[in-house]
């Protein structure tokens, strides 16, 4: 019995010890059970992206931070309901860059204005207009969501909208910046 006892002890210590604890895939619960982790980084194609004032824009400007890359459009009913939450995940990690795509034909004014309904305040605007990276990224359904790290490679991808300023959201977010 004592036996018994220090065994399960030691896995319990072992278990709690957040040092053992920070492999992203063993955080995955709720929404995030959908995230889909790489074995290996995959490379982002080159794409000109623009601002809602039509400015040219590219992901290159993230680079050294780690991204949470989200493509999504005004008329998609689920990628309004998880934008809130995208804004509430910049506000609670500052050192992550939220970056939303409105990808496709998304008029400036009807973002404008769903920005704003939305009370969306921590979220820069993007806008891929002829759907060139989405294209080139496979993105077949709003909304989608991937994962960069530092060197603007793709780490991981979630298909379908999440509640992505959730505790397991947050937390396999931090274990992936904290690194191996």
């Amino acid at each position: 019995m004592r036996k018994t006892l220090a065994v399960l002890y030691t896995v319990l210590a072992l278990g709690a010890n957040p040092a053992l604890a920070e492999d992203p895939a063993a955080l995955r619960e709720g929404d995030m059970k959908k995230l889909a982790l790489h074995e290996a980084p995959v490379a982002l194609p080159e794409a000109a992206l623009v601002t809602l004032d039509d400015a040219p824009a590219s992901l290159a400007e993230y680079r050294g931070k780690w991204v949470v890359l989200n493509f999504w459009a005004t008329w998609c009913a689920p990628c309004r309901a998880e934008m809130p939450s995208l804004d509430r995940l910049q506000a609670a990690l500052p050192d992550l860059a939220v970056v939303p795509v409105a990808t496709g034909r998304n008029e400036p004014a009807a973002i404008t204005r769903f920005y704003e309904e939305a009370g969306i305040a921590n979220l820069p605007v993007l806008r891929d207009p002829k759907s060139g990276l989405s294209r080139q990224m496979g993105i077949m359904a709003l909304p989608v969501t991937v994962i960069l790290n530092p060197e603007g490679q793709e780490v991981a991808r979630l298909i379908g909208d999440a509640e992505w300023d959730s505790a397991s959201a947050q937390a396999v977010l931090s274990a992936l910046m904290a690194g191996p």
